[in-house]
């Protein structure tokens, strides 16, 4: 296992909140904005832990087979192959599903067994249970209120988790973020989440997405490697946020005055 801890600054009581709920063995589901430090707080809890951590990134294509497992035809013979969800229930690592929403519904249905007092697994095309191992833990993610009314969680399947909300962290901590992250100086880093601050608040743009911390990242190790100031933002974090040309050209306006 990798000696290196992944920086991540607590926010309330979530660490406290993720090893209660290792102990007592009850699924954890992070709610959030992408961008927020969801993914990065799991690797820091896996390493506190030190337990192994396996990570799916869920999209609509990701189904039940791709996590369970399925029959491989390997020379003349045809071998069955754990997916990732079953080698995590048997060496008794933690499982984190991300965007689990975006995941196709067999996903949610396969999954039912295991967010429960069984913490099973059936795996249907060998008809086998497999019992979960006392150290399997199942973490999920999703992103509430993207695009209202898609891809939501059903409420039967959220109130089988223990759940905990991220939001974007408060102005200092986020430039102290960028500067653990980056080593950007720190006035740099202020100035950075100022620019976030203001299009975050900007809802009249319609931006389906806003500034995650994530975006201040990359925009802060362009900076701290030599990329001028503006077309670090330009391309870090005005660009992944919209091709509308016209909404491009406002934020760039509005970035430039501010760095």
């Amino acid at each position: 296992m990798e000696n290196q801890v992944p920086y991540y600054h607590q926010i309330g009581k979530e660490v406290e909140v993720f090893e209660q709920a290792y102990k007592n063995k009850i699924p954890f589901l992070l709610k959030g904005p992408t961008g927020t430090g969801k993914s990065r707080f799991i690797e820091y809890m896996a390493h506190k832990l030190d337990k192994k951590l396996i990570t799916i990134s869920c999209h609509e294509e990701t189904s039940s087979t791709d996590l369970i497992g399925r029959y491989i035809i390997k020379g003349a013979e045809t071998l069955w192959m754990d997916g990732p969800l079953t080698v995590a229930i048997k060496e008794g690592s933690i499982i984190y599903l991300d965007e689990i929403a975006e995941a196709r519904p067999d996903v949610i249905v396969a999954i039912h067994s295991l967010t429960d007092h069984r913490r099973e697994l059936f795996i249907d095309k060998l008809g086998e249970t497999v019992k979960a191992h006392q150290d399997f833990m199942l973490v999920a993610s999703f992103n509430p209120g993207y695009q209202k009314g898609f891809k939501e969680l059903k409420p039967s399947t959220r109130q089988r988790f223990i759940a905990t909300s991220f939001a974007y962290p408060e102005a200092k901590i986020e430039a102290d973020i960028l500067v653990n992250e980056t080593g950007v100086e720190a006035s740099i880093a202020k100035k950075l989440v100022n620019i976030a601050t203001k299009i975050r608040n900007l809802t009249e743009l319609g931006l389906a997405e806003t500034v995650s911390t994530r975006l201040l990242v990359d925009a802060a190790k362009l900076i701290h490697s030599g990329l001028p100031k503006r077309l670090a933002v330009e391309v870090a974090v005005v660009e992944p946020l919209t091709d509308d040309l016209e909404v491009i050209e406002a934020l760039k306006d509005l970035c430039n005055l501010m760095i």
